[in-house]
């Protein structure tokens, strides 16, 4: 791991007040090929008045491992997202938290830190990149590249739909032996997206159509568990759209659906409705990973 990526995610723990656990940082473009490369300015820490650590001026994409408790068989994987509109990384909250609770389902966790801001592109690449060189490097973490899985919040989530219903073929021009490996999520977990819909976000019944063309899902598209409230501002008919394209085309979906909890939230508890989710997403998880 790079010295200044280390000092990054030190300094973003002691601004946050947050004992943060040294984890495996690998990046995931080897050198002088990261696609579409927009510029070189070193990571950035936002100043935070709360607990959440927000990171931007991203151009050098990394994996941050968090391995499962060693067991005789291969554990499952999944990529995380973190979300923040495609501007920021919400890095502990939608990320590292999540990785540490994946831990204890059982699952090996990477946390991807894709390219911000404005570049959903390039993030686009990153994931897809990334799924990729977690197969490539299966038996070094002890997983079961069969059981690759990933989850996505906000803009995260957003990136997430759209590998899950694009990845027949690389958004970039191959560059070594990972991009060999399949980049398409075997299951997912798909929490409050952003901008999955056409047109005005207040369609109170929207058909499965509903969802943009940039989502082709069809019957090969990932199981997915969906999860959004009611009072979202990003609005919760981009789960219902989803929801209904994966319908038609007869893919096992859960959803749930709260009356409140707003945006953001994590697996952060605020006395809300959405509070209950974790626990629900844990049973699916044992349900779809069952060999």
């Amino acid at each position: 791991m790079k010295m200044n990526s280390m000092l990054l995610i030190l300094c973003a723990g002691l601004l946050a007040g947050i004992a943060l656990s040294a984890q495996e940082v690998v990046e995931i473009w080897p050198t002088g090929k990261i696609p579409f490369l927009k510029n070189d300015k070193p990571e950035r820490v936002l100043p935070s008045k709360d607990t959440i650590i927000r990171i931007t001026d991203v151009n050098l994409p990394t994996l941050t491992v968090y391995p499962a408790p060693e067991a005789e068989s291969p554990s499952p994987a999944i990529l995380v997202c973190p979300g923040g509109g495609y501007g920021i990384l919400a890095i502990n909250h939608e990320g590292t938290e999540i990785a540490e609770w994946m831990n204890k389902q059982g699952i090996t966790a990477f946390v991807l830190k894709y390219r911000v801001p404005s570049q959903p592109d390039s993030a686009f690449c990153d994931a897809q990149r990334a799924l990729g060189w977690i197969r490539q490097h299966a038996s070094k973490y002890h997983v079961d590249p069969k059981r690759v899985g990933i989850i996505g919040f906000s803009a995260g989530a957003n990136l997430s739909v759209r590998i899950c219903t694009n990845y027949q073929t690389r958004f970039y021009e191959a560059v070594d032996e990972a991009d060999s490996f399949s980049c398409r999520p075997d299951f997912s977990l798909i929490i409050y997206p952003w901008h999955l819909i056409q047109g005005k976000d207040s369609d109170k019944d929207p058909p499965a159509e509903m969802l943009t063309d940039r989502y082709p899902v069809d019957s090969k598209t990932p199981p997915a568990f969906i999860l959004q409230a009611e009072d979202d501002g990003c609005h919760v008919e981009n789960s219902l759209a989803y929801f209904l394209a994966l319908k038609k085309a007869r893919v096992p979906a859960e959803m749930h659906l709260y009356p409140s909890g707003g945006h953001g939230y994590g697996m952060r508890t605020h006395k809300q409705p959405t509070d209950a989710w974790p626990p629900l997403a844990a049973a699916w998880l044992q349900r779809i990973l069952k060999k």
